[in-house]
């Protein structure tokens, strides 16, 4: 599998490593990826990114649920082999940090203390609904789900209906007028690097509670 690890020095310094996945549309080195794997190394997380079989083949379709959630699973034994010792979270970017939570829903993967959303899709654009997220309820660790208010994946009040009927276990950040790339717009005063900060600042704290 190829896959891009980033630390802040060595895996073994890192205070905790994300395992992060891709969105459906562009692969581990996509800038968005890029930036938040760099905003993380600069607080001591360490990032481990791969590619999705369809991706790496250069083909358009994402991979059926079980090929994805198999790819998952392989990266997280992979990132456990490499950091042996550092707290794992794992997660990614919309489609990827669906096919995370699936992976984690049918069968817990060894070590993972936590699951990350950088965009959970909830619901395909104009189609508001929740069965994207019934298999949360099976999933037995944490979840922090950081979220774009005008994410056009997930309408508001339907993602926080999620998040409430998960209880303890999910955490909900919102990116005010982020969208579901977290862009926002220039009056809210924000720059593309406050953004990054925030998102990381946020993975920072919650995964030290939970590392």
């Amino acid at each position: 599998m190829e896959h891009l690890l980033v630390s802040p020095a060595a895996p073994a310094h890192a205070r905790a490593l994300y395992v992060l996945a891709h969105g459906a549309g562009a692969g581990m080195k996509h800038p968005f990826l890029e930036r938040i794997a760099q905003t993380l190394a600069n607080k001591s997380i360490a990032t481990f990114r791969y590619e999705f079989p369809y991706m790496q083949s250069g083909k358009n379709r994402p991979d059926p649920p079980a090929i994805a959630e198999a790819a998952v699973r392989t990266a997280v034994a992979e990132a456990a082999r490499v950091a042996p010792g550092v707290p794992i979270f794992a997660g990614g970017k919309s489609f990827g940090g669906r096919m995370t939570s699936q992976a984690q829903a049918s069968q817990p993967m060894p070590g993972v203390r936590g699951l990350v959303f950088l965009g959970f899709p909830l619901h395909a654009p104009g189609k508001p609904g929740m069965t994207r997220a019934e298999h949360l309820t099976s999933v037995d660790v944490p979840m922090l789900f950081l979220q774009g208010t005008r994410d056009e994946f997930a309408q508001l009040d339907l993602l926080q209906q999620v998040v409430k009927s998960l209880g303890d276990r999910a955490m909900l950040h919102l990116i005010t007028e982020g969208d579901h790339s977290f862009k926002v717009p220039k009056r809210t005063g924000k720059s593309e690097a406050d953004v990054m900060n925030e998102l990381a600042d946020t993975i920072q704290e919650w995964a030290a509670q939970h590392a």
